[in-house]
Order: structure tokens, then C-alpha cells, then sequence
């Protein structure tokens, strides 16, 4: 009897744990991949990641946008009180920042006034990173100080000798 009650507690904790590991809020700054696509519902506020998936963490508190098939990523932050938009370019797993040699790219509002925002090449001293090498990169958007939610598509981006065309993203400034 004790032996039967001990293997139903066991199979209850275990169908908890499966069931918490499989269902879990989205939270800011996690970008979730299912096999060669980043598939979920962005309103939503959650998804549902098969065997296999995994999720990230965006090491600047911001929101991952995935470049192909599981290559890079890309961090959106937005700064209020600057009124900037920064970007990070980040490796697969969003461990480690990736320098570019990108002046500038683009990143336009894909419906409503189809504003654009250019980023730019930012230096960090502490890093030795300059314009031309770097992973971060920032442009004023003022604007974003007045929307909740974002959509928008990264015109065009070089990475490690891979262009990224065309990336729709959803973004929480």
C-alpha cells in the first residue's frame, strides 16, 4: 500500500513538473526557437516549445529577434529617457556579442506611417569597440515613447558574411 502511495505521488510531481516545463509566460527578453523557426504567437504572451526547444535570455534586459535559421540574434532596447533605440548583435544562444562591421541599418514600421529608424555603429571605449566594429548600435525614436507595442521589419543586416533581409519583429518599447 505504502509503495503504491509513494509511486502516485511521484507520477503526480512528475506530470506537474511536465506540465510547468511545457507552458511558461514569455517573459521580456527571451526569444524562444523551435527547431529552424521562431514560431509563436506574440500577443499571446506565451509559447509552447516542443522537445528540443529552448529558450534565450537577452543579456540587456531587452527583447531577442532571431536572424535565421538559429544563426544570431538580434536585442532591441528601448531607452525613454534618451528616446533610443539600441540594438546588440548576439551569437545563436545570445551568450556573446558579435561585432559587425555595419555602419548603420534600418529598421521601419511595418504598418501605420511606416516610420524608419536608422541605427548606427556605436564605440564603447571599455570594450575597444569602434564604428565599423562593433555589436552595438543606437538611433532616435522619440516616438516609441508613445506606443505599447511595435511591428517592424529589419531591412537589412550583415552578419559574419550572412545578410538578414526583411526580419518582421514585434517589439515592447
Amino acid at each position: 500500500m505504502k509503495t503504491r502511495l509513494r509511486l502516485a505521488a511521484l507520477f503526480s510531481a512528475l506530470t506537474l513538473a511536465l506540465c510547468v516545463a511545457g507552458c511558461g509566460k514569455k517573459q521580456t527578453g527571451e526569444v524562444l526557437h523551435y527547431g529552424s523557426k521562431n514560431s509563436r504567437d506574440e500577443h499571446a504572451g506565451h509559447g509552447h516549445a516542443p522537445a528540443g526547444g529552448h529558450v534565450h535570455k537577452a543579456p540587456n534586459g531587452g527583447e531577442l529577434v532571431e536572424l535565421g535559421a538559429h544563426q544570431f540574434n538580434l536585442e532591441f532596447k528601448y531607452d525613454a529617457a534618451r528616446g533610443v533605440l539600441q540594438a546588440w548583435v548576439l551569437d545563436a544562444h545570445a551568450e556573446n556579442f558579435v561585432r559587425v562591421a555595419m555602419d548603420a541599418f534600418d529598421v521601419q514600421e511595418a504598418e501605420g506611417a511606416r516610420r524608419v529608424i536608422t541605427l548606427r555603429a556605436t564605440a564603447n571605449s571599455l570594450t575597444g569597440e569602434t564604428a565599423g566594429d562593433t555589436s552595438c548600435f543606437e538611433g532616435a525614436a522619440p516616438w516609441l515613447r508613445e506606443v505599447k507595442h511595435f511591428d517592424g521589419v529589419i531591412k537589412a543586416v550583415r552578419v559574419r558574411g550572412t545578410d538578414f533581409r526583411d526580419v518582421p519583429f514585434h517589439f515592447h518599447p
